[in-house]
């Protein structure tokens, strides 16, 4: 449910050769229109399960000091019940729900409000007004691309309060983290049946608007493609970005200063996962016009998936390993902690240049170099669904001649060194890699198919120069 993918836009060219954003296969944007009995079975789960998933990782650290194990056995062996668990758990406050209310009205007034400055003087950085990609309906939106004026906003009133306002602990969200996990909840059923809603009697663009007759699926899947209140605010991109991802840091800067009042000094592997992953949040904003066209935004539509996806899964699972080491500070040896921090590092350079050879591929039309060669490509055309075909370039050199989504791997390389940070005492830490094994995995075959289904013969020949989809010579 994170922000972790790879652009995947309709191409089309034209005549002096340039790749230009153009209409897809029909059917190829977005979710199913019908449901199969597997799909279904697999919303339901996820509807069911994801919320509970949740609260146990949470619960478990907050009773069973990070212990994945200790309550199952607990409840097995009668020495507790499920409602024993249950009435230790903090419920909501007013003090959670004046602060998250605070929080999320700020991130809305950053986005709609402000508009982009960094651009203007950040060189390099692509923001202010940009446009998306073409939606299946033929509309190109227009986004306000600010994110990263937001997180520096943000952040700099965090450090100014830390360190001259004093207006509240930097422990504030530590402390309140069970009780601000209600409010993210709330606030992702919210949008989430807004948006549903929303889709059935007042879309932005009916033309974008899928319908499977299946309530369960449509919910959680979605049913708007782009659901936008007014001219600006735009769901995907505001709930995608803001509040989770600017939140992320913050929350690891908040477990820090815990690890800090509790034990007189943070550890090396708190540092390293406050670090690393304030390097992949900072990546994010800067190339969040590159984000406008991933999969996310470029063919997902706006359901549960997403909207309580990002209010809640993304910030309270993507920063376990801070979690965890409030619970168990652990102190690496200096060799494990530079081991920890290139793997990162060198996970980090892999997800950023395979995507940016990518990105110059396409931008140059080929005209560029790649490892200091001319890049290879696989030519390709497909049928757009207004029946005109249309020719498009596959590379195959550099970092996608190894893997066919070898910016994935940079991925998985980087979730592995956060985990790694935490030692080997519990498994609870060890939860995202997993999580980042199975979504990219996910994310590989659905593109796949995706791909299979526009390019046909071509997908093949280019499977066929590149063989493997995240480790060449095994997967």
């Amino acid at each position: 449910m994170a922000a972790k993918s790879q652009p995947n836009v309709p191409r089309t060219k034209s005549p002096d050769g340039v790749a230009k954003d153009g209409a897809a296969p029909h059917g190829q944007w977005g979710r199913a229109w019908e449901v199969d009995w597997f799909s279904l079975a697999s919303i339901l789960f996820l509807l069911l399960f994801a919320p509970f998933i949740v609260y146990y990782f949470i619960m478990a650290c907050d009773q069973y000091s990070c212990s994945l194990t200790a309550p199952v056995v607990d409840i097995a062996t009668g020495r507790a019940r499920v409602s024993d668990i249950w009435a230790k758990t903090p419920s909501v406050t007013k003090k959670a729900a004046r602060l998250y209310t605070l929080w999320v009205t700020f991130q809305v007034l950053l986005y709609m409000v402000l508009p982009d400055f960094c651009h203007k003087f950040l060189p390099g950085y692509v923001g202010g007004v940009q446009e998306g990609a073409v939606t299946p309906a033929g509309v190109v939106n227009k986004y306000q691309v600010n994110g990263l004026q937001a997180w520096v906003i943000t952040h700099l009133l965090w450090f100014a309060n830390s360190h001259l306002f004093f207006w509240f602990s930097p422990t504030i969200i530590f402390d309140n983290w069970i009780p601000l996990l209600w409010c993210a909840n709330i606030l992702g059923y919210a949008v989430s049946t807004f948006a549903m809603v929303k889709g059935y009697f007042f879309p932005t663009n009916a033309e974008d608007c899928k319908f499977t007759g299946n309530f369960f699926y449509n919910y959680m899947m979605g049913i708007e493609f782009n659901p936008r209140i007014g001219k600006w605010f735009d769901f995907k991109l505001f709930f995608n970005g803001r509040p989770g991802i600017v939140a992320w840091t913050l929350i690891n800067l908040s477990f820090a200063a815990k690890q800090q009042e509790l034990y007189g000094h943070v550890t090396n592997s708190m540092v390293l996962v406050n670090v690393l992953q304030a390097i992949y949040v900072l990546d994010f904003f800067w190339n969040e016009t590159w984000y406008l066209k991933t999969i996310d935004i470029c063919h997902d539509h706006f359901g549960w998936y997403l909207g309580w996806g990002d209010c809640v899964w993304l910030p309270y699972l993507y920063t376990l390993q801070g979690l965890y080491l409030v619970y168990h500070p652990v102190q690496l040896s200096t060799p494990h902690a530079m081991g920890v921090l290139l793997l990162g590092l060198l996970g980090y350079y892999v997800f950023r240049m395979a995507n940016h050879q990518k990105d110059l591929f396409r931008r140059t039309g080929g005209r560029c170099r790649i490892w200091g060669r001319k890049p290879e490509a696989i030519e390709c055309s497909y049928t757009s669904a207004d029946g005109q075909k249309h020719r498009s370039k596959l590379l195959v050199s550099g970092f996608w001649g190894l893997a066919r989504h070898f910016n994935y791997t940079g991925d998985l390389m980087g979730s592995l060194a956060y985990c790694l940070a935490c030692g080997g005492g519990h498994l609870l830490p060890y939860f995202y890699i997993v999580y980042m094994t199975i979504l990219l995995t996910h994310r590989c075959l659905r593109d796949e198919h995706r791909c299979a289904l526009k390019y046909g013969r071509d997908w093949e020949r280019y499977t066929t120069a590149v063989p493997y989809r995240l480790l060449p010579g095994i997967f």
